[in-house]
């Protein structure tokens, strides 16, 4: 069960770290000079460390926390993700081609996100999830709240994106502060 467990979590942080990293970099690009670099440093140097607290706990770690029912393979996360999918092309054909209000776009992706780790940390009976989609569907309701007032693009991209990928990232760090070193006895 522990092995199950490091492997969802490791495989999951992964995940949130790439998903977090692409959420930052793609939309702070809005971002006057110098912020824009900033941010993208910044979020480039939280992904690194991030990842080498993933490999510590893949080598030494003994997970806490909520352990993944089904995993990664199984018919319901698949089902899950294609439905996430299904969505976020669906809605993004709608939004930039049909409607053409691409500023809706970003608000779209983390609201169909957010609401696709609700039901994944259901299905998982994982409370963290959970967690992180409301917050990221709140991100993505605010942006369309954003859009549909005028607010900047950039103001649109920060609250629905780059917050979002925080998001992710502050997940993945909470993940590795519950886990801890296996112990070998001397």
């Amino acid at each position: 069960m522990e092995k199950q467990a490091r492997v969802g979590m490791v495989i999951g942080s992964i995940v949130g770290v790439v998903f977090g990293l692409v959420f930052i970099e793609v939309n702070s690009g809005e971002l006057p000079d110098p912020w824009s670099l900033v941010v993208r440093v910044l979020g480039a140097v939280v992904a690194a460390v991030l990842l080498l607290g993933i490999v510590w706990v893949a080598r030494n770690g003994q997970v806490g926390g909520e352990v993944p029912s089904g995993g990664f393979a199984g018919r319901r996360y698949w089902n899950i993700v294609g439905f996430e999918g299904l969505a976020l092309f669906g809605g993004l054909v709608l939004i930039n081609g049909v409607i053409g209000r691409s500023e809706y776009a970003v608000p779209w992706i983390a609201l169909v996100v957010g609401v696709h780790f609700i039901v994944l940390g259901t299905a998982w009976r994982i409370g963290l999830y959970r967690s992180l989609g409301v917050v990221q569907t709140i991100l993505g309701l605010a942006g369309f709240v954003l859009a549909a007032t005028g607010a900047t693009l950039a103001t649109i991209q920060i609250v629905a994106g780059v917050l979002s990928g925080v998001a992710l990232y502050t997940t993945v760090a909470i993940a590795l502060l519950r886990s801890r070193p296996v112990h070998v006895p001397t």
